[in-house]
């Protein structure tokens, strides 16, 4: 019994229906925190930790997900909502040889549940393409890659098309109003301006280090945004608010453009466009979700094939793979798509010296440049992704010591408020997609410097109405399946 009478069950059953209340209001991080409070009362109860699991699933903290989920099923192990939920958060890292093991062994629990049965096939068959695929590029070391082959010269333009078009070679700022307008209006690109506009921004960003130091002169303004995530009419509520870019109003916006909201396509190629016009008005840093596994899970590889063609996700790829992966602002603020790392002493030489010209790694610099968390502590933990590693303040000051830095900007992660201050004001998380997913709720938020002090002037605002193409419409079907 606890002070007013009540039994540990019966509060910790409490707990679990206001976190149930919480998770189906979309508050998360909420439902979290009220399953971890019932599971302290009663951590027997299999449906708690796999609760929490489904929270943590909603969150993208999928490492915790799988770890609640396998607690559950220690409990019990013909639990299987526990193999379920595992299963789930496997789906999501991609890791889908893992997911099938758990959805076999739903089916060996309740072999005569048709939904189990129908969920086994379509992960069956998800293995499969994947073992297909994995064939096919261990045969394409000598391939020739599509930037190097294509020539988007012989593209013809049918006459039927009145979209925005590139006269020439040059990309000017009167196509990109037009091509923005178009995209406004749900109309496509043609696929040739589509091609050419990435040959142009892939010679560009070649030409970049892996770490780009951006000056910013006296008196001039830097914008930094988090992530957009294929939200495009976010993307032109930002420029609404605060400019289109120019070489006078630049921007730095830092990783994860696509995936997850359905207008990736419109996002990446008004942004790509902008940089070709503005080399130096428009800074791209790489983002995990700027790679080919999560591409093919969340959204962009099904959207890009639906509004152009096979050939244009491998040129994608192949641009991703050119993006830098930090800048350093006037020597002073260091931005990054993750954060920091799981040893000290990384320098920026260090970071310099990363070759970033492949799909992102499962561990080691890079790979923590683009999936690293601040948590709130001192230290390392295991990161929530299960991916990369979570930091605390000391290693946040640490690094700004070791490479005379006074702040640390990154995104990756979902704010209520559009971004949190952490780590004793020395790191900002700053995340551009209000409203995340259509369901989310939250704000978003973009970051303005002025120099020379660069004090950060933070800008809150609002989701704007978009068409209705629900979020996650190009994703991959097994993510659906499993809610």
């Amino acid at each position: 019994m606890n002070d007013n009478g009540t039994s540990d069950m019966q509060k910790a059953e409490e707990l679990k229906a206001a976190a149930n209340a919480a998770f189906q209001a979309h508050k998360y991080p909420k439902a979290v925190d009220l399953y971890t409070r019932a599971i302290t009362l009663n951590g027997n109860n299999v449906v708690y930790w796999a609760n929490r699991a489904f929270a943590h699933t909603k969150l993208e903290e999928y490492g915790s997900a799988v770890a609640d989920a396998t607690k559950a099923i220690e409990i019990d192990q013909k639990y299987v909502k526990g193999y379920y939920r595992r299963g789930a958060a496997y789906l999501a890292m991609g890791k889908f040889k893992e997911a099938l093991k758990d959805f076999k062994q739903v089916a060996r629990i309740v072999p005569k549940d048709p939904d189990a049965m129908k969920k086994l096939r379509e992960c069956e068959k998800a293995v499969q393409k994947m073992k297909f695929e994995e064939a096919i590029a261990s045969g394409e070391h000598d391939r020739i890659s599509v930037a190097e082959s294509l020539d988007y010269h012989t593209i013809e333009v049918e006459a039927s098309y009145k979209g925005a078009k590139i006269e020439g070679e040059t990309v000017t700022l009167d196509f990109i109003k037009s091509m923005m307008e178009e995209f406004r209006q749900q109309r496509k690109l043609h696929k040739r301006y589509g091609f050419q506009i990435l040959l142009q921004v892939r010679k560009l960003l070649m030409a970049l280090p892996s770490l780009v130091d951006v000056t910013v002169p006296e008196n001039g303004q830097f914008t930094v945004c988090g992530d957009v995530h294929g939200q495009y009419y976010d993307l032109l509520n930002i420029f609404e608010l605060n400019g289109l870019p120019s070489n006078e109003n630049p921007y730095l916006f830092n990783g994860d453009f696509v995936d997850r909201g359905s207008f990736s396509v419109e996002v990446i190629f008004t942004l790509f466009a902008l940089k070709c016009l503005y080399p130096e008005g428009v800074y791209l840093s790489r983002g995990n979700h700027e790679s080919k596994s999560m591409n093919k899970i969340y959204g962009f590889e099904g959207e890009v094939k639906a509004k152009f063609n096979e050939r244009m996700v491998d040129l994608f790829a192949e641009v991703f793979c050119c993006l830098p992966l930090a800048h350093v602002l006037n020597g002073k603020v260091f931005v990054v798509h993750g954060g920091l790392f799981s040893t000290d002493g990384v320098k920026l030489s260090d970071i310099r010296a990363i070759d970033r010209f492949s799909e992102p790694p499962d561990e080691g610099l890079m790979c923590e440049l683009l999936w690293s968390d601040p948590f709130d502590g001192l230290g390392r933990a295991p990161s929530k992704r299960g991916v990369a590693v979570a930091f605390g303040s000391d290693v946040t000051k640490r690094f700004l010591a070791d490479n005379n830095l006074d702040l640390i900007v990154r995104s990756h992660e979902v704010k209520e408020e559009g971004y949190q201050i952490e780590h004793d004001g020395k790191l900002i998380t700053v995340f551009s997609a209000p409203n995340y997913c259509d369901q989310m709720g939250n704000k978003g938020a973009f970051i303005k410097f002025k120099a020379p002090e660069f004090k950060p002037d933070i800008k809150v605002f609002e989701a704007v109405p978009h068409p209705n193409v629900k979020a996650m419409a190009y994703a991959n079907n097994l993510l659906s399946l499993f809610g």
